[in-house]
């Protein structure tokens, strides 16, 4: 039994209707092996989380693609791009995502759209938007970008995520004036944001110049406390010091060897002071000053007028109130 040639050619309508015995069947294209280690990547990226596997196998797929037209499997690049950057900010490598990416392409302005966009926005979320500034400026300022429908959201992205964070005010205005895909009314709104963005960079370089002033200011005068605060310690020191209780108690003895020496020292208890005013009248016979004293030595004889004084070393022991002792007969 035959069968029917339309019901047999039934699955094949798709292809441009029932096909006759003489026309060659047209199977499918074969995916390629970068796509098939593409579609692998993905799988280890998303199922089993294994970020250092899926890398690898991105970079096998790159290896492939060398061997085919540079024009072939655009799309497979790129997601294999993705893939590969997405495996490295897993890894946190995400340092290493604009050059990994700039190896596979060579020169930043052969970037697809869809990468440069994940790598703006990776680098301006990780606070280092610095890094992707020239590969951005690079791919914007080449003429074939330029007309590419993606065009204007990536200058856009690239002004607010990279250029006026980094207070490249001079680069945004010559992107947003020298650009065609801007509208007019996308062109002022640009403007009015760069604009506020200057007014708001002099505001902070003239508050960081008070807070400067201010700062010098209070240390200037923290430096005057502090020495202050030195003084008032050191002379705390030396009054405690001065008044701590060793030092009383040398001062106290002091105090009672002078009153000893006073009491018990015969020339300030006996004598005045005037050696001519001292009288002796009262003093015995016996006492040790006038005992054995000659004549011209007793201060008791009177002497007679124009009679010298004789110059006797013992009148200097009567002076300090010492005894001299008594002459032989």
């Amino acid at each position: 039994m035959r069968s029917d040639p339309a019901t047999s050619a039934g699955p094949l309508r798709g292809l441009g209707g029932p096909l006759r015995s003489s026309e060659p069947v047209r199977a499918a294209p074969a995916p390629s092996a970068a796509a098939l280690l593409l579609e692998e990547a993905a799988d280890l990226l998303v199922v089993h989380l294994d970020f250092r596997a899926a890398l690898r196998t991105c970079e096998r797929a790159w290896q492939g693609l060398a061997e085919e037209p540079a024009g072939a499997c655009l799309e497979v690049k790129c997601a294999l791009c993705v893939v590969g950057t997405q495996a490295l900010a897993e890894m946190d490598r995400w340092r290493e995502v604009l050059s990994w990416v700039l190896r596979c392409y060579q020169v930043p302005e052969k970037l697809p759209p869809k990468v440069l966009e994940l790598c703006v926005l990776l680098y301006s979320k990780m606070r280092e938007p610095g890094a992707v500034l020239d590969t951005a400026s690079a791919w914007l300022q080449d003429a074939d970008n330029q007309g590419l429908p993606e065009y204007r959201a990536l200058a856009e992205l690239h002004l607010q995520r990279v250029l006026l964070p980094l207070g490249c005010l001079s680069e945004a205005e010559e992107l947003v004036a020298g650009s065609a895909a801007f509208s007019e009314e996308q062109r002022l709104d640009a403007l009015r944001a760069i604009g506020a963005a200057r007014q708001q960079r002099k505001h902070g370089q003239s508050g960081s110049e008070e807070t400067q002033e201010l700062n010098q200011e209070g240390s200037s005068s923290h430096k005057f406390l502090s020495l202050l605060t030195l003084l008032r310690q050191l002379w705390d020191s030396a009054v405690r010091h001065f008044f701590s209780l060793p030092f009383r108690r040398s001062l106290l003895a002091a105090l009672l060897l002078c009153l000893l020496v006073v009491r018990f020292d015969p020339a300030g208890s006996d004598l005045p002071s005037d050696p001519q005013s001292r009288d002796f009248s009262s003093l015995p016979a016996s006492h040790p000053r006038l005992s054995g004293l000659p004549a011209h030595l007793d201060p008791l004889v009177p002497k007679t007028a124009g009679q010298a004084e004789p110059v006797v070393h013992g009148s200097l022991f009567l002076a300090a109130g010492w005894a001299l002792p008594a002459r032989p007969a």
